[in-house]
Order: structure tokens, then sequence, then C-alpha cells
């Protein structure tokens, strides 16, 4: 006889986005349950150590402006951070972190063991539950029915994971871990379109047998910048990495183990990742190169093992032994495990609406790997709003959607459910159109209201914001009423290379200037060094953001204007208005793609690709515009 169990929201799979979308729908007030296959390995960074990068480093920041918890969790796991990018413009700067790994799980463990409204169940779920398109609960493998109103889907690599190393295979849905072989079979019976994707991890490597004496150091920062903005300082201590790289003896034995590749041999048959390739791939692709870079980073403080970024592999465990002894500091290396590949089930995201919730089952989410994306954070941006979502839903409540105007986040939903995926997604600045909007410094600007309104926001995040807000606010007032005199500014400025004033001017038109800072000009005017000096949280944070407003006001402008004329057509809805098949004014790839697609608004299907902007125009005819 089954045991059965009530709740509002069943979260399937403790991944990054299963994490976030628990933890999001509990905190929202929704009775929540996540279901794990091991509760030891939640929250488990399956391949590198680390969070952020470029794009991601964003996504984290808007995670945690949203109450999610990655951000906080990093900090107080990180043993190095670096703010990327910072050549560039703040558009561009993108946090990056390497955590320690044991720490990381046991951190968010303890996070969910204590959040209100959640529940965790150790099993595997088997099959989904449905009544008249409607989903109404999962059963697992042990025998238990879950009732839910809303079910998330977080199932990571674990969906028939089929993993592979030189021709041996092994079904797991993560090394020593088993796969999940009944779920894609249950969710396809109701006309859910999956398909197969490939990804890869490198060789873990013992540091006792490295000659770190033969690699370039590559230390970390340790100033005020950090992923959540209520996290206090990194609290463990901070570790380097190390760099080296290929050379024409490793790449030439490579060459010699190419036919034993399951990538190139025809035993894998899905698509790899285009931005994270395997060093297999890398051979092929760029077969004029006569080096690659690798990256040694530290797995955590208590451990030898070491993670080899860049050689991510599925060739045969010899043939990545003997290639790697070619490098000088590898001539001795001992392996704790040989890199890998896996094979998994993901479903087609253009089944989904903008709440990432199915199309054909009413109540049903997915988020994370299977949807066809790649990488902890976008899994985890994804979580946390299909969690937010399936909470809404329970309560009844207008959903949540993030526009591409508002967050990467957005931009990566849009991107999923309106033009789908052909090989495992991966976000880039250059995907989102707004992003000197979309900065990792104005993260909680943008989002926190929602954050707020869903209850996803601790009391501490909402006074901090409030004050954080007020003080940005402040400091732009003061330098725009605030004068200074020629004569007493004038040795400053020739001493930091600007050009002398003629008469006095407002502080604004100073730090307008590219090469003045606020950190140099407070210690001229003391007026700003008092104002400065009576943050009492967030001061350095709170600065930066205020100098960035300033500074970049005009492309700020100018882009949120941009942004505002591409809602209008946001504001036009048109789902349910045609039959697109019949309107023959239509070209017969845009005919096609706008069925299958199904789109909500006219900016959305302007995105679809095979949509020419003479369609947009013939639909606006149509609509009488």
């Amino acid at each position: 006889m089954d045991t059965e169990f009530h709740f509002d929201v069943v979260v399937v799979g403790a991944g990054h986005a299963g994490c976030e979308a628990a933890a999001a729908a509990a905190r929202t007030g929704a009775k929540t349950c996540l279901i794990t296959i091991d509760m030891n390995k939640i929250a488990q960074m399956s391949c590198n150590p680390a969070i952020g990068g470029i794009a991601k480093g964003q996504i984290v920041r808007e995670i945690d402006a949203l109450g999610g918890q990655t951000g906080e969790v990093t900090d107080a796991t990180a043993i190095q951070f670096r703010m990327l990018n910072r050549s560039k413009g703040p558009a561009m700067w993108s946090p990056r972190a390497q955590c320690d790994r044991t720490r990381f799980i046991k951190e968010w463990r303890h996070r969910l063991e204590n959040t209100e409204n959640l529940s965790i169940w150790q099993d595997e779920v088997t099959e989904i539950i449905v009544e008249k398109d409607t989903i109404s609960g999962v059963r697992t493998l042990w025998g238990a029915i879950f009732h839910a109103r809303a079910v998330v889907i977080t199932a990571g690599t674990f969906l028939n994971g089929l993993m592979h190393v030189g021709q041996k295979q092994v079904p797991g849905g993560r090394c020593a871990e088993p796969a999940a072989t009944l779920l894609t079979e249950s969710i396809a019976n109701y006309g859910i379109r999956y398909a197969r994707m490939k990804t890869g991890t490198p060789v873990r490597i013992d540091a006792r047998s490295v000659h770190f004496e033969d690699m370039d150091l590559q230390s970390g920062e340790t100033d005020y910048h950090r992923f959540s903005y209520i996290s206090p300082t990194r609290p463990l201590p901070q570790l380097p990495c190390w760099t080296c790289n290929t050379n024409k003896e490793v790449h030439e034995i490579l060459q010699q183990g190419l036919p034993y590749s399951p990538l190139y041999n025809g035993q894998i048959k899905s698509i790899g990742p285009r931005y994270c390739p395997s060093i297999e791939t890398k051979l092929i692709t760029f077969p004029e190169r006569e080096q690659h870079p690798l990256f040694l980073e530290p797995e955590g403080l208590d451990t030898n093992e070491l993670y080899l970024n860049g050689f991510s592999s599925s060739l045969p465990m010899n043939i990545q032994i003997e290639a790697l002894k070619k490098i000088p500091c590898f001539r001795d290396i001992i392996i704790y495990r040989p890199g890998y590949a896996i094979e998994y089930d993901f479903f087609d995201p253009t089944q989904l609406k903008h709440t990432l919730e199915s199309k054909k089952i009413d109540g049903l989410y997915f988020a994370g790997q299977v949807n066809g994306t790649t990488g902890y954070e976008e899994a985890a941006g994804q979580g946390i709003v299909a969690g937010i979502n399936a909470a809404m839903k329970c309560g009844g409540n207008s959903s949540f959607i993030l526009h591409r105007d508002e967050a990467y986040i957005g931009v990566l939903i849009d991107d999923l459910v309106t033009k789908g995926v052909d090989e495992p997604y991966r976000m880039f600045t250059s995907r989102a159109e707004y992003r000197i909007l979309l900065r990792q410094d104005n993260a909680d600007i943008r989002l926190t209201p929602y954050a707020e309104k869903f209850g996803t926001a601790t009391k501490e995040r909402t006074i901090r914001f409030n004050n954080k807000k007020e003080n940005i606010g402040k400091i732009i007032d003061f330098c725009k009423n605030f004068s200074v005199k020629y004569d007493q500014i004038n040795p400053f400025l020739e001493k930091a290379g600007s050009a002398p004033l003629r008469g006095g001017c407002k502080i604004i038109d100073i730090i307008n200037r590219p090469e003045i800072s606020f950190s140099a000009l407070s210690e001229e005017v003391n007026a700003l060094k008092c104002l400065f000096d009576g943050i009492e949280t967030d001061k350095e944070e709170t600065i930066e953001a205020a100098e960035i407003e300033i500074k970049y006001n005009g492309y700020i402008s100018r882009e949120r204007a941009l942004a505002e004329k591409m809602q209008r057509l946001e504001s036009i809805k048109i789902k349910g208005r045609f039959n697109y098949e019949e309107l023959t004014q239509l070209s017969t790839e845009a005919r096609q793609k706008l069925s299958a697609i199904d789109p909500e608004t006219l900016a959305q299907a302007g995105r679809i690709p095979g949509v020419s902007p003479s369609d947009i125009s013939v639909l606006l005819i149509l609509l009488g515009r």
C-alpha cells in the first residue's frame, strides 16, 4: 500500500535549480517538499567548484536580489574571489569565486533544513501524476505518493544519464551516482518532447603530485566585493589558483587517442557545449593552436583534490594521464579520477511558458539542465523563477515573468522558450541587448522589489536595500547641487591629469570625468567625505553604485529609452488571436514557427528565428495597427 503525503509544491531534484526553487517556494509560504536521490549531495558542484564568471556572476547577483541563497552560500564558502573584466566598463564586470566543495554542500543543506515550510525526502521520483491535463503529484521508487498542486522538475543530468570514459559506458547521473531511468518516459507519455545532450568534466588531480614551481600563480582579490548584497566579509582563508599550458607533445598523444574518443567514434551522438569544449574538441576546432591554457583550481581547504579547468575529456584514462605527463608541472601526476562525458535527457524548452510552466500540463514546471542549459548559475536562475511561480500558482496569484530589460535571467528564459536550444545553452553578456541596464552592481535595485512583493526577502535584506537606495539618491543629489571653487580644486585636477577649471562647477561635472573617482575626490572635498562617512552599511558598494550611475547616465538613459520602446511591442498580446497556418501573407517558415511556439506577445514573435520583420508588419496590420 502506497504512503501518501500532501504538499503545495514538490521539487524533484536537489541540484542548484532545485535548491533555489524549493527555498523560494517555501519562503513565499507554500508548503514545499524537495525530493532528492541523495541528501548528502544537495547542491553538489558536479563539475567546477566555482560560482559566477562572465554573465554568470550577474545572474547570481540577480538570484540574490530576488531573495535566493546561491550568493550567500558562495560568499560563506568562497576560497578565492575575483571580479572579472575590470579593464572594461561596469556593464561587463562579473564576479567569480572558487568554493570549498564540501562546505558548499553543507551550507546549502543547513539552510534548507532550517527553512520554514520546507521538507526534504530522500527517494527517486519515477512518475508524474496527471489528472485532466493538470499535475496532481508524483510517485517515487519506494512507493510514496506526493500530492501537490505544482511540481517543479529539476533533475539535472540524471534523466537516463550515461557516462563515458573511452569505450567504457556506465549508467549514472554523476560519478558514482545512479541515473533516474523512469521519469523521462512518464513525462513523455503526455506528449512532451525530449532529446539528448552531452556535457563533460575534467580529471581530478592529487596536489601532492604537482610541481607548482613550474606553474604561474593566480591570486584572488580581498576587497569589499562579494556575491550577496547582505553577506558579511568572506570568512574562509583565500587560496591561490595556478595556470599552465598544453604543448605539442600533449596534442600529439591526444590526437592519437581520438579514434577512442566517444565524441568522434560515434559512441556519443548528442551535442555538447560549444562554449566549454572538451580538449579533444579544441584540437579539432583549433588545429593551428600549439597550446591551450589550463587552470588548476583547489576543491577545498581540507583536501588535496584539484580541478583542472580546460581539460574536460572523455578519452580513455590512460591517454588522459599520458598526455598530462608531458606538461612539466604534471610530470609525476597522480589523479583521483579521470575526466568523463555524460549524456542525459532534456525537454524542449519551447514547450514552456515564460513562467517555466509546461504548456501541456497545468502546474508542471521545468528548471535547469532539463531545459537544455549548462551551468549552475543558469540552473539556479531558472530555479528561483520556477519556485516563485509554482508557489504563486498554488495561491491563485499572478505569475512572475522577468523581461529582457530587467534581468539576465529574463534574457535566459526568453531565449529558451522563444528560440529553443540545439546545444547546451550558456549565458554571455553579448546575449543581452540591454546589458548596460543589467549590471552586477544594480541587481538589487532592479529586482529586490520583487523579493519584497513575493516574500522571499528577509527583513534584514529589505532594510539594507532601502538604506542603500536612499544613500545612492543622497549622493547623486549632493553631486548635482554642491559647487566647488576652481582655485581650490585645480591643483587636484592637474595632479590627476585632468583639465583645470576656469570657474566654479558642480561636483557632478567633475566626477563625470573618466580619470576622476569618488575615492580620490572625497579626499579633496571635505563635505563629500563627510557624506560618505555617514553611510553606516554597505558603504563601498553604495559609493560605487552611485559613481556608475553618474558616469554612465547618458548610456543608461539611452538604453532605457530603447527598452521602453520595445516594451510597446511586449504589451501587444497575440496569443490565441491567430490561426497562423491560415495566414498566407506570412512566410511558410514563419507560419510553422509561430504555430509551434504560439508566442505571448508581438515582441516575442519578433525574436523567433525564422520570423522576419515583414512577418511582424503583417501581424501589426492584421491587428489593426
